[in-house]
């Protein structure tokens, strides 16, 4: 729970107000009227005189003429708007967890292809290795334009052509620039 929005604080803070506002689109959640045609407030869903509390789960959008005619009267049901709003945040919460699921599904794959490519170069050159960097910065460059097929077959012909590592990795980044610049 962040510091501001304790359970038994007396005073809501401006950012408190502000988070719920912004959660509730600055539109009363029981008329839908928007400023400046209105003034907006906070309400309490359950009352602070019948023990409801100042977290913001508990913090609702009204405009003055709602909240005063609410009163403290708590809310037998939620109102269309924050449940809607619920809605949303669930969806919200599956599409992040697939697409993070699918960020990792292509890391993978493209740890894997790195893999291949690396492999070529280690069986011309036995006692080396891509760095860390030349993989994650270059050839995840070159991933993200060529096919692993084109990549493989341009790390084979560059060592053999080159037969120096250094110079290798060289011709094998201006065969990549050349076809994606095609």
């Amino acid at each position: 729970m962040p510091k501001n929005l304790t359970k038994n604080s007396k005073q809501l803070t401006k950012k408190t107000r502000f988070e719920v506002f912004k959660r509730d689109s600055f539109q009363c959640q029981y008329c839908g009227k928007t400023p400046p045609e209105i003034t907006l407030e906070i309400d309490h869903i359950n009352p602070k005189s019948k023990g409801g509390s100042n977290d913001i789960n508990n913090l609702i959008t009204a405009c003055f003429d709602c909240n005063r005619g609410k009163k403290n009267i708590p809310l037998d049901k939620i109102p269309v708007s924050l449940k809607v709003n619920l809605e949303v945040l669930k969806e919200q919460e599956v599409q992040l967890k697939e697409y993070n699921k699918f960020i990792k599904k292509i890391e993978t794959r493209r740890r894997k292809d790195a893999k291949e490519v690396n492999d070529v170069y280690e069986k011309h050159f036995s006692d080396w290795t891509l760095s860390n960097t030349f993989i994650n910065i270059s050839l995840k460059k070159f991933q993200q334009h060529l096919p692993l097929q084109f990549l493989v077959d341009a790390m084979g012909k560059s060592c053999v052509i080159m037969r120096d590592k250094d110079k290798a990795i060289n011709y094998f980044c201006g065969i990549c620039w050349k076809e994606i610049k095609k």
